[in-house]
């Protein structure tokens, strides 16, 4: 549905200066996502970092001519644009998606708790999609922001609205409400998480439930809700215009009454009373919070009086969510991005995004599958995917599947896309060949019916089992956490030296610079020549520059840190022979930490000597705090920044001119933010380690390093286990060796007993010496352990600072000593 921006000025009550007519098709919140400018609405958002008014004039240029403002903007500086000002941009943008709902006479099941949101969203639309055509919240947005977009993808064609609602303060959720309107309500639960934005989880329950004030029917777990509300308050106070209840328990009456759980081979067997008679169905999980969630979804489906006979076939077919777009390497150096576990237009959008993000320069390769379901008429729906990959410059199409095979006309006339179609996944393996894919980045998007989980593994590097898992959403979590604690002027600088520790420079820094980091920092030169190559334009720091690389760092426009006169003398006769002028440099001062640096007292020299050869341009004075993170040496930190002052003031004085100071790493961002002054250096924070205690930072866990069991072995009491015979069992043991060794960087240190691995929620201590490709455990007593199982050597459910701990050293030493052999798996949920 469009709406003309005349339309749009009077739904948002905007002061408008409309300089020509425009129909308004797609809304737009980030300037880096512009695919059909001309039918595009812009939408300046402020924020605590970014303010949307800063990039009106990129958008503009990018071909938008429509804009939602908050301040009054010079209609003769934009010819032809149209401003729309309003008080509250994102109010505005959520009066809008409101109006479009209310266009719509059709049910809308609204979902929001504390966690299993998508999950619910996503197995609903698994067991409804065969007879409604669905419109829902793409992945997880279900924030201020993503509900009004999810709603606006509402179109005549969809006969059913999923969308999940997410809230973490009070206030937001009536905003959300609103948006989504919906007449049948499911409340996943209400737990711990985002809790800090409440007074009490009574006063989390109530929020949430206003998304439901005006449903028909709620759906919602006993124990969860009746754990903050009793049940009189959940049912009169929370749902005063509910008609219908549904409910479900285990332990109180309810309308489905769960009587067992049978955990069997990979399956749960769930039998319950419903309406005074027994019912079963079978879900292919045996985890507590898949089986929580399938039985909502059971829920739903039995108060729309779904068959039992249905109910149980679909209920068995369940599939499990893959939350997240996995970038791993492939063959013939390439990278592949699976995004298969959904396939619509909106899914394709964001996918293509985080492709774009992560090649670069690189070429794209799309492997499409037939869209199914997606109640639009086919001819339309190509020909919508072939206009978005003709102005995202897709290098090459793959389609599979008879449908898009037979519209491939729709695709063979866009210029410089190569293309190629298959009736099947079978007929694409069986007529592709790997040296078709050299040096690209590859997304695949398919449908389940076809399969893709077979090209993947086609496609992938072969590598050994043990992999470590970077989640770039966490990453980008952390980077926003220290974020709100920066001053309004203040810069960030993230380190990704030492291969972003552990981490992949390439792949992390690309990120950083979709999220507009100012500045990169790595340790030699050769890591930034890999950042170039890799298409990163920031700038970035290199700390430890020498002669020997002098020519490097000009080729590829890299800025070195300068730390002292001889290195100073060498860069100046460089660039004097060179005939180059202003060079951007960085000027370290040592002032406590005695590694690397100029002295204090050196600083006016300094400056006089830069200023009077004219070779280098001085962009950052910076030094290295010694332990800021450490309350003891208050005090020593306190002197530090006034011996960083001193030196800042005389090198501005000789120099004639400002620069950009820093001194803060990420313990002082939160602990000393006096010392933020105009850029702070992100280093292990970013990755989720916090080096101060006591922060109250909200971070999560980045890097996850994961391997399997390659066998299992019962052991008598009095055998050995290992080299040197040191693990000496001492009761009838079972013992399981895990692919991992001091060659992947898992030490000796952490033989015989010191260090542990995470087994099927139980931690199992290491038993013997490591070996250089294998490490053996003690798996004695944990249930249901099998060879392939997964274990977890660092991560989530065992923080890296612990594992350092246990190995007497620094989560630093543990992350980047993880080998290059092991392979690294790129997340982004």
């Amino acid at each position: 549905m469009a709406y003309t921006i005349q339309d749009i000025a009077t739904i948002t009550r905007a002061h408008a200066t409309i300089a020509c007519d425009a129909t308004i098709e797609h809304l737009l919140i980030d300037s880096r996502k512009i695919v059909f400018p001309t039918t595009s609405l812009f939408f300046a958002i402020s924020g605590p970092r970014r303010d949307g008014h800063q990039f009106i004039k990129e958008v503009y240029e990018r071909g938008v001519r429509n804009f939602v403002v908050n301040k009054a903007f010079n209609g003769n500086a934009y010819p032809g644009a149209n401003f729309l000002e309003v008080p509250d941009v994102v109010a505005a943008l959520q009066d809008l998606a409101a109006h479009h709902r209310s266009q719509f006479n059709i049910p809308v099941i609204g979902i929001t708790g504390s966690n299993g949101k998508t999950i619910v969203k996503e197995w609903l639309n698994q067991l409804l999609q065969k007879d409604f055509s669905i419109v829902r919240s793409p992945r997880s947005y279900n924030s201020q922001l993503g509900v009004p977009l999810s709603v606006w993808q509402m179109n005549a064609h969809h006969t059913l609205g999923i969308f999940e609602a997410g809230i973490s303060t009070t206030g937001e959720m009536k905003h959300l409400a609103q948006v989504i309107q919906p007449t049948t309500g499911v409340l996943t639960n209400i737990g711990d998480a985002h809790s800090e934005g409440f007074e009490s989880e009574h006063a989390k329950a109530v929020e949430k439930a206003l998304l439901f004030a005006n449903a028909a029917t709620v759906v919602f777990g006993k124990e969860s809700l009746h754990r903050f509300l009793s049940p009189e308050a959940a049912d009169k106070a929370l749902f005063p215009n509910t008609k219908h209840f549904f409910s479900w328990s285990r332990e109180q009456d309810a309308d489905l009454k769960i009587l067992s759980e049978v955990k069997h081979e990979g399956q749960t067997i769930i039998t319950a009373e419903c309406n005074g008679n027994d019912t079963t169905i079978t879900v292919p999980f045996t985890d507590r919070i898949s089986i929580d969630n399938a039985i909502t979804c059971w829920c739903v489906l039995l108060q729309l009086n779904y068959p039992e006979a249905i109910i149980r076939d679909r209920m068995q077919m369940l599939e499990p969510v893959e939350m997240r777009m996995q970038l791993k390497k492939a063959i013939n150096n390439s990278y592949l991005l699976n995004d298969s576990y959904s396939n619509d237009l909106s899914s394709l959008d964001l996918a293509i995004d985080y492709l774009q993000q992560q090649a670069g320069k690189e070429k794209t390769t799309l492997i499409l599958s037939d869209i199914l379901q997606s109640g639009q008429y086919e001819e339309a729906l190509y020909r919508d995917i072939a206009a978005q990959l003709a102005v995202r410059g897709i290098r090459r199409l793959i389609g599979i599947g008879p449908a898009i095979s037979q519209h491939r006309e729709l695709f063979t006339g866009i210029e410089a896309l190569q293309t190629s179609f298959y009736h099947s996944t079978n007929d694409f393996l069986q007529h592709a060949g790997t040296q078709q894919f050299k040096d690209e980045y590859i997304l695949l998007k398919g449908a389940r019916i076809f399969e893709f989980e077979r090209i993947s593994a086609w496609l992938e590097q072969k590598v050994h089992q043990t992999v470590m898992e970077i989640n770039l959403s966490a990453m980008i979590h952390n980077l926003k956490e220290y974020q709100k604690h920066l001053n309004p002027a203040t810069r960030l600088m993230a380190m990704v030296k030492a291969f972003s520790y552990g981490s992949g420079s390439a792949e992390v820094a690309r990120v950083l610079q979709f999220h507009k980091v100012e500045y990169l920092a790595v340790a030699y030169a050769d890591e930034g020549v890999e950042l170039r190559k890799a298409g990163i334009s920031l700038p970035v720091m290199v700390m430890n520059a020498d002669s020997a690389t002098f020519d490097t760092l000009v080729t590829y426009g890299l800025e070195p840190e300068i730390y002292s006169f001889p290195i100073y003398h060498a860069f100046d006769q460089y660039l004097k022979q060179q005939g180059i002028q202003q060079f951007p440099v960085h000027i370290k001062f040592n002032t406590g930490m005695n590694r690397l640096g100029f002295e204090v007292a050196e600083a006016r020299a300094l400056g006089m000597a830069i200023r009077k050869d004219h070779t280098m341009a001085v962009k950052t004075v910076f030094s290295h705090l010694v332990a800021s993170e450490d309350a003891m040496h208050d005090g020593f930190t306190e002197q530090q920044a006034l011996l960083f002052n001193e030196a800042c003031k005389d090198m501005e004085a000789s120099l004639g001119y400002s620069f950009t100071r820093h001194i803060a790493n990420s313990a002082a961002i939160f602990r000393w933010p006096q010392f933020q002054y105009d850029m702070v250096r992100l280093g292990i924070g970013l990755y989720g380690v916090d080096s101060a205690d006591g922060n109250g930072l909200s971070l999560q866990t980045v890097a996850t390093l994961k391997s399997t069991i390659a066998q299992l072995r019962n052991i008598k009491a009095g055998d050995t286990v290992g080299y040197g015979r040191k693990g000496v069992v001492l009761r009838n043991s079972t013992i399981a060796t895990v692919r991992i060794g001091y060659a992947d960087g898992f030490g000796r240190a952490f033989g015989n007993g010191k260090g542990c691995m995470y087994v099927k929620g139980t931690l199992a201590p290491v038993i013997g010496n490591v070996c250089m490709d294998m490490t053996m455990i003690d798996v004695t007593g944990i249930a249901d352990v099998k060879e392939g199982d997964e274990v977890e050597i660092f991560g989530k459910h065992l923080p890296v600072w612990e594992v350092a701990k246990r190995a007497g050293t620094i989560s630093y030493e543990i992350m980047t000593g993880i080998s290059q052999r092991v392979k690294r798996v790129y997340t982004e949920e």
